[in-house]
C-alpha cells in the first residue's frame, strides 16, 4: 500500500467516526433543540391487578374519577351501580301499625280509623230469652266502616220510663268492647224480679239504645230497638250490664 492510500483510509475511518457521533448527538435531541420526553408514563396496576386507565401523554389530566361515597363510578363516561342505595329516606313505612305513604295506616286501631260507638253507626237488636228468667239481650252491630268502642253499659230507654235503668257494676269487663266493622257487643237487660216485687210493673212497647263516650258522657241520638209485638214487661228491679264482647257472656249473668 502506498503512502497516499494509507493516509486516504485513515481520513475515511475519522469521517466515519464524526458522523457517528453526530447521530447518536441528534438522536439525543427533537427538532428544536430541547430534550424529548420519552414514552408516555402509565399508572400503576390497580388494587385487583388491572392496569388503571392511563392519562395522556404529556401530563393531560386522567379520565377515570370516582364519584365518592354514593357507589357510582365513571370509565370515560357515567355509570350508575343499581345496588347503590341513593341516600335518600322517603320517610314513610309499611306493615300493621306502621304509617305508609301519605300518613295513612292500614292498623284499624289507629286513632284516623277509630270513631265512636254512637247511634249514627250501630244497629240494636233485643231479643227475649228463656234463660235467664225475664232476661233480654240486646246486640249492638257496628254498621260503620270504621272501629269504635263500646263503653260502659247501654242507655236503655222504654217507653213511659221515669229514667233509665242503673247498671250492674259486677259486670263490667276487664276491657273495653271494640268493635271493628259488621261485629257485635252484648248487653243483659234484667227486665222484672223473678219472684215478684211489691211494685206492679208494667209492659213497655218500644225502646230505644243510647251510648256513653268513654268520659260517661250521654252521646247524642238513640238507635231505634224493635221489641215483641206484645211488648216486654219490667218493674222497679231492671238492671243492666255493662257491654260484652261474647254472647256467652252475657248469657250466663
Amino acid at each position: 500500500m502506498s503512502a497516499r492510500t494509507a493516509r486516504r483510509s485513515r481520513l475515511f475511518a475519522a469521517a466515519s467516526v464524526a458522523l457517528v457521533a453526530t447521530l447518536s448527538l441528534t438522536a439525543c435531541q427533537n427538532g428544536d433543540g430541547s430534550k424529548d420526553a420519552g414514552p408516555a408514563r402509565t399508572s400503576s396496576p390497580s388494587a385487583d391487578g388491572k392496569p388503571a386507565a392511563s392519562g395522556t401523554a404529556g401530563g393531560g389530566s386522567q379520565q377515570d374519577t370516582q364519584t365518592g361515597s354514593t357507589g357510582k363510578s365513571t370509565t370515560g363516561g357515567r355509570h350508575t351501580d343499581k345496588g347503590t342505595s341513593s341516600g335518600t329516606n322517603s320517610g314513610s313505612t309499611t306493615g300493621k301499625g306502621s304509617t305508609s305513604s301519605g300518613g295513612r295506616t292500614d292498623d284499624p286501631h289507629a286513632p284516623a280509623n277509630r270513631a265512636r260507638c254512637d247511634a249514627s253507626r250501630i244497629k240494636v237488636t233485643a231479643q227475649v230469652v228463656s234463660r235467664p228468667l225475664n232476661t233480654m239481650i240486646l246486640t249492638a252491630t257496628n254498621t260503620g266502616s270504621k272501629l269504635c268502642d263500646l263503653f260502659y253499659a247501654p242507655v236503655v230507654r222504654f217507653e213511659g220510663a221515669q229514667s233509665v235503668p242503673p247498671s250492674m257494676k259486677d259486670t263490667q269487663p276487664q276491657a273495653v268492647v271494640s268493635l271493628k266493622p259488621g261485629e257485635s257487643g252484648y248487653a243483659a237487660v234484667k227486665l222484672s224480679s223473678p219472684t215478684g216485687t211489691p211494685d206492679p210493673g208494667y209492659t213497655a212497647t218500644s225502646l230505644s239504645i243510647g251510648f256513653y263516650d268513654m268520659d260517661h258522657r250521654n252521646l247524642d241520638g238513640f238507635a231505634p230497638t224493635a221489641l215483641p209485638a206484645k211488648g216486654v214487661y219490667i218493674d222497679g228491679s231492671i238492671r243492666v250490664s255493662f257491654w260484652q264482647s261474647s254472647l256467652d257472656d252475657v248469657s250466663s249473668l
